[in-house]
């Protein structure tokens, strides 16, 4: 090809690229990119539609309306392109919930405006409780947990389920049932390895063993039952054989005057078979049965509810609002209902139940205040800081929303915590203790308000369960309803220590320790109202006790007041050796109370033998 012919064909090919208006060749070089096409591109109805996160735009960031019908093709964005609006957490301007987030609330459907402001504190009412009279003896307040229905309940049903089991009745009795309740109740403190060492001869144990013979013990724990199995056969209730037992607790348990400030939380009853045992890796009892419980602060349990799939409200009357709340709502809704005075009341409870809709449900349709922790996805869409942003700016410092009268907050201490509230906000600021690595010493770390609020009345259910677990009635079974049988007499001992503590509080009485409290409630259920234990020659199993020299004397324990004012049984006992009057200050006799055990004066001059036992 000529050299000259190639150069004149490059140059007409230059000339038809170079437009002839000057005009479009700016337009050719504008900040407008073609249309690309990319196989990977997708568009999505967002971007055609605009950006929609905000109900107003300003005038220059608002798009140009054009006068011509037809539509301009939508800009095609590539990947990492995109472009986000900051909002600064410091302002207090308002921002709205990212529309990408499901509604939540009572009104489904309508995004929730979060503003950067503090609500108002619920003040609570402080409780008084009037004084009693005189602090009751420990076999009375454990009577108002335990009464007589539930030991006439259990001996009727014993009788019952062993006739139907060996066509005729053990033939127990109310009487012979409180003594295996007090047997139970020493067994908890006197821990053996096996029960048949309490009557073994090597190791017999009188205070167990002179209440009841062994086969008789195992005779009634064989065959102790709480309900009648031939009219259980189609009842959607999975617990029923302990049914009955908890329900007439669980009516003992509404009577006790609570505070107006309460917690709610789950307890493990340990038991590992069968298909009604849960799992929680962080409990102390890790496989068991789930009891849900509300409580005071002080560790009284006011209500409970027991957890069995499904079925846990076959017997809880729920509207149709309740019934589409997730199960921790339903528990905490349901437990919440007892509340005496609920308008005057804060509801405390950790992330298994907390959730926007579940504070704003019990707002509304009870009354309750409420504060608790939260997992991130319930908060109802709070634009809260994320967890890395929080912990550079330190310990101690948080961030929060509020909307409709809810507050969300996170706050940065080892890790960080949300929670949701309506009952306390941020102010006013308080402080903790918290260990340094760095200067190896306890540090102030500021906080909002309702985290304290929250750690001192949170706590309440597990100080009942450990009060439940220092002195456990042994249960082991493979009878799942023994274990629960258990449980109820331990609890029944911690509630009931804890009112007479409170009682004792209220008139400047020093309390017995619990220990103390169950071995005197254990006392007096095998000795009230019993005729005296037969006195001759020790049982023949029992070894000839060996002389020894002589060492001071112990001193005797001072009866029950149920025992000793109970007028049965309290027949004097000649002795051979003297010992001090225990009702007179000087006096010395040989005359001793066969039930109550003590040495009492009886003669013409003195008679403080009947003084004694008269009230």
């Amino acid at each position: 090809m000529d050299v000259n012919s190639f150069y004149g064909k490059r140059m007409r090919t230059l000339q038809a690229l170079v437009p002839e208006n000057p005009q479009e060749s700016d337009a050719d070089f504008s900040d407008v990119d073609d249309p690309i096409e990319d196989p990977d591109y997708h568009p999505i109805r967002d971007e055609a539609a605009g950006d929609s996160s905000f109900e107003s735009l300003d005038e220059d960031d608002a798009p140009s309306k054009s006068t011509s019908s037809t539509e301009l093709p939508c800009k095609k964005r590539r990947k990492g392109k995109h472009t986000l609006k900051t909002v600064s957490l410091q302002e207090p301007e308002d921002t709205l919930s990212s529309p990408s987030s499901p509604p939540s609330g009572p009104h489904n459907g309508t995004r929730k405006i979060w503003k950067h402001e503090d609500i108002e504190e619920f003040q609570v009412t402080e409780s008084r409780f009037e004084p009693p009279v005189v602090v009751q003896s420990p076999f009375q307040y454990f009577k108002m947990l335990f009464t007589d229905e539930m030991i006439q309940h259990v001996a009727h049903q014993t009788n019952l389920y062993s006739a139907q089991e060996l066509g005729d009745p053990i033939k127990t009795s109310p009487e012979e049932i409180e003594d295996f309740l007090a047997m139970l109740l020493f067994m908890g403190v006197f821990n053996f390895p096996s029960l048949e060492d309490y009557w073994h001869h090597e190791s017999r144990f009188s205070v167990i063993a002179d209440i009841m013979p062994r086969k008789r013990f195992q005779l009634l724990r064989r065959y102790i039952h709480f309900n009648d199995n031939q009219q259980c056969s189609e009842n959607p209730d999975r617990f029923y054989k302990i049914r009955p037992l908890f329900e007439m607790l669980r009516k003992q348990c509404l009577l006790i005057p609570s505070t107006y400030k309460h917690s709610v939380d789950e307890v493990m009853i340990g038991y590992k078979a069968g298909t009604l045992c849960q799992y929680i890796g962080n409990k102390p009892d890790k496989w068991g049965f789930k009891v849900f419980y509300r409580a005071s602060s002080s560790g009284i349990i006011h209500d409970l509810l027991l957890y069995q799939g499904a079925s846990t409200f076959f017997n809880v009357a729920l509207s149709e609002e309740e019934q589409m709340l997730p199960l921790g709502a339903k528990v905490v809704t349901t437990l919440c209902k007892t509340i005496q005075q609920p308008r005057l009341s804060v509801v405390f409870f950790d992330n298994f139940f907390t959730s926007f809709k579940l504070v704003q449900t019990l707002q509304t349709s009870l009354g309750v205040k409420c504060i608790g922790t939260v997992r991130p996805n319930r908060t109802g869409g709070a634009p809260l800081m994320t967890d890395k942003e929080l912990i550079k700016r330190g310990r101690g410092s948080y961030d929060y929303r509020s909307a409709e009268g809810v507050i969300a907050v996170k706050w940065c201490d080892n890790k960080c915590v949300n929670l949701l509230s309506n009952a306390s906000g941020i102010m006013p600021l308080s402080t903790v203790k918290r260990w340094c690595k760095e200067s190896k010493q306890k540090i102030t770390v500021p906080c909002p308000s309702l985290i304290p609020a929250y750690n001192q009345h949170m706590g309440g259910i597990d100080l009942s369960d450990m009060l439940v677990h220092l002195y456990k009635t042994p249960a082991k079974s493979r009878r799942w309803y023994i274990p629960l049988f258990g449980y109820i007499l331990d609890l029944s001992i911690a509630n009931s220590w804890l009112v007479y503590k409170r009682d004792c509080g209220l008139l400047n009485e020093k309390a017995m320790p619990l220990k103390r409290f169950r071995l005197a409630v254990a006392h007096s259920l095998s000795q009230v109202k019993k005729p005296a234990s037969k006195v001759g020659r020790p049982f023949s199993s029992s070894p000839p006790p060996p002389k020894k020299h002589y060492t001071p004397r112990a001193s005797l324990p001072k009866p029950q007041p149920d025992v000793r004012y109970d007028s049965l049984g309290h027949w004097p006992l000649h002795c051979d050796k003297r010992g001090r009057c225990n009702y007179c200050p000087r006096g010395v006799s040989r005359w001793k109370c066969q039930k109550c055990n003590v040495f009492l004066c009886l003669n013409a001059n003195q008679d403080c033998f009947a003084a004694f036992h008269q009230k």
